[in-house]
């Protein structure tokens, strides 16, 4: 008869084993991953960066200043001001007298929820094919953002799918968050490069505006507030027409929330879009999500009901040990380094995240802000 023992030993050893397997030869392509030059080209395409923005006044007055300097011969900036109820639309005004690179959009009117329809009409009023998407309160690392995003998207890649990290700072809290951004960008990143893309990141995003209105743009998640990135992209990437862009000169920072409360309600939100992902990446994903935490909870309960110290010890270090060397090659690659020492604790307190944000999985009603 089988036991309790064995049951938990089982699903202990089983979990171990999936983690290795994501680890190993999974994300293992992005830690070994390099960044490929870009192909030469005679001429450079004509660039639209376009930012969505509902009371972001102060973001854009510290912002926007370094999505108008870009080094770039043929670029415009699009901002859509969303039913912005603050200084937004005067801010937006004050800049464009200065900057005639600057076109503003205004919608005063939503029958969506969420930044679809900001976001559909800022597309619909751009000039060039090659859309580049941001934030307001996001900021180019480089004076070349615009240069290294959207030189990759060319021949059968429609798709580049960009880095956006959070700033450092102190506490547990913006440790946490920076290091949850790094998992999920080794995720998205490392499917990508094995040839099943499922999301990319809205703060960071270029994509042609051919293949936007070929799909048919958020008709078929537009009741959804969340999913102008991960949906949209989960719709229309293939094995081939996306590719994983790298290089820090193209990364996009953002200042992470302060307070557990903002943190939970920005992931909440974010996290209401997984259920509609294609069957093969949610399967993928809840895999590893539940190989992650039975690696933990079944390892527990081993030491705490059963005394089996010594094999869930060794288990441990193995996976731990194979996750943290490639967590210092994909931290190496991302320019945050200093969390390294962290990844045993912070691994561990993923768990956590699993418990508190599973609600969230189950929730279709948001707003974007």
């Amino acid at each position: 008869m089988i036991s309790t023992t064995d049951i938990l030993l089982f699903l202990f050893l089983a979990s171990t084993a999936v983690q290795l397997f994501y680890w190993l030869f999974i994300f293992s392509r992005l830690a070994f991953y390099r960044q490929p030059n870009a192909q030469p080209t005679t001429g450079k395409e004509g660039v639209s960066v376009i930012i969505c923005a509902r009371n972001e006044a102060e973001n854009l007055r510290q912002n926007l200043p370094y999505f108008l300097s870009q080094d770039y011969p043929a670029y415009e900036v699009i901002v859509v001001n969303d039913n912005s109820s603050d200084k937004t639309w005067e801010v937006l005004l004050d800049f464009q007298k200065k900057t005639p690179i600057l076109r503003l959009v205004s919608v005063t009117a939503n029958t969506s929820p969420g930044k679809k329809e900001a976001l559909t009409k800022g597309i619909e009023a751009a000039r060039f094919e090659i859309l580049l998407l941001s934030d307001a309160d996001c900021r180019p690392a480089s004076s070349m953002w615009v240069e290294q995003m959207q030189a990759f998207v060319r021949g059968r890649v429609k798709i580049g799918l960009g880095y956006s990290p959070y700033y450092r700072g102190k506490g547990i809290l913006n440790a946490f968050i920076r290091f949850e951004t790094v998992y999920s960008a080794t995720q998205f990143f490392s499917f990508a490069l094995m040839g099943l893309p499922y999301m990319g990141v809205g703060r960071n995003l270029v994509y042609r505006k051919s293949l936007f209105h070929e799909s048919g743009g958020f008709a078929t998640h537009a009741d959804v507030a969340s999913g102008d990135d991960d949906l949209f992209i989960n719709q229309v990437a293939t094995r081939h027409n996306n590719t994983v862009i790298l290089s820090p000169r193209a990364f996009v920072y953002s200042s992470p929330k302060d307070t557990w409360g903002g943190y939970y309600h920005q992931k909440s939100r974010h996290l209401t879009t997984g259920i509609r992902y294609r069957l093969v990446h949610q399967l993928a994903l809840g895999l590893l999500s539940a190989s992650h935490f039975g690696h933990y909870a079944f390892g527990i309960a081993l030491i705490l009901f059963h005394n089996m110290d010594e094999i869930v010890l060794l288990n441990y270090l193995v996976r731990i040990g194979v996750a943290s060397a490639m967590y210092a090659l994909i931290l190496r690659k991302l320019h945050d380094i200093s969390l390294i020492r962290w990844v045993p604790l912070l691994d561990a307190l993923y768990v956590c995240f699993y418990l508190v944000f599973a609600p969230a999985l189950f929730k279709t009603k948001e707003s974007w802000k």
